[in-house]
């Protein structure tokens, strides 16, 4: 069985596409395989807290250490990270806002992304000692953006902070760069020809790309890419 985390970042709730197009993907996913697990967050509707000065002295605490309000300190980061320990397959639907990510998905990677549970550090090696601990997992990105041409070499290619974020921290979910599916609408505040026939091609290409991943699934996909 292949676990699921599906995750929301829109402030949106109905009305957002990111919303629509993660939807999408789970419920084509599990229309090739029905017995899989989904765990599902909702960032957008219910946002993580932010990392406080107490939060840091917490998580940098050896747990044996930590004293009762430590442990309460980090509550919702070890549930929010049981979840990713738990998921095979993230899938996130997050708009583009200001040119970056959603500041609740922001926050919900600084809560996740945590020394001793999804890095090490180790300065025995040198220059570079911060090293990933989970392996194995992938990761389907389904945005939308106002403007357009945000893709490598696109008009607005040197605005775009939102691929290249995810891109970097992913390594710290669990994910290799070759495991990262991205797709977008894009030019959503021009509301013409463009975007409807953007929309269109994004939603018929999460509908493949969910078909294409749910058939390449062995018994796990963690299992699959190990």
């Amino acid at each position: 069985m292949t676990t699921l985390l599906h995750l929301d970042a829109s402030a949106r709730g109905e009305r957002s596409l990111t919303r629509q197009l993660s939807r999408l993907f789970v419920e084509t996913w599990l229309s090739h395989r029905p017995g899989d697990h989904v765990i599902r967050r909702d960032l957008g509707a219910a946002p993580p807290p932010h990392v406080t000065e107490a939060w840091i002295a917490a998580c940098f605490t050896p747990p044996e250490q930590r004293d009762t309000v430590m442990r309460e300190e980090l509550a919702w980061s070890d549930a929010a990270l049981a979840e990713l320990e738990a998921a095979d397959l993230l899938v996130l639907g997050a708009p583009m806002y200001n040119y970056g990510l959603p500041s609740s998905l922001k926050a919900w990677l600084d809560q996740v992304i945590r020394i001793g549970r999804s890095f090490s550090f180790d300065l025995t090696r040198g220059d570079w000692p911060i090293e990933p601990i989970m392996r194995g997992k992938r990761l389907v990105v389904l945005s939308a953006r106002g403007e357009f041409g945000f893709a490598e070499g696109g008009a607005r290619g040197p605005w775009n902070h939102f691929d290249p974020h995810l891109a970097t921290c992913a390594r710290y979910l669990g994910v290799d760069q070759d495991a990262i599916h991205s797709l977008a609408v894009e030019y959503q505040e021009f509301n013409d020809a463009r975007h409807a026939r953007s929309r269109a091609e994004t939603e018929a290409r999460t509908l493949k790309l969910a078909a294409h991943l749910a058939q390449q699934v062995g018994p796990t996909l963690g299992e699959e890419i190990s």
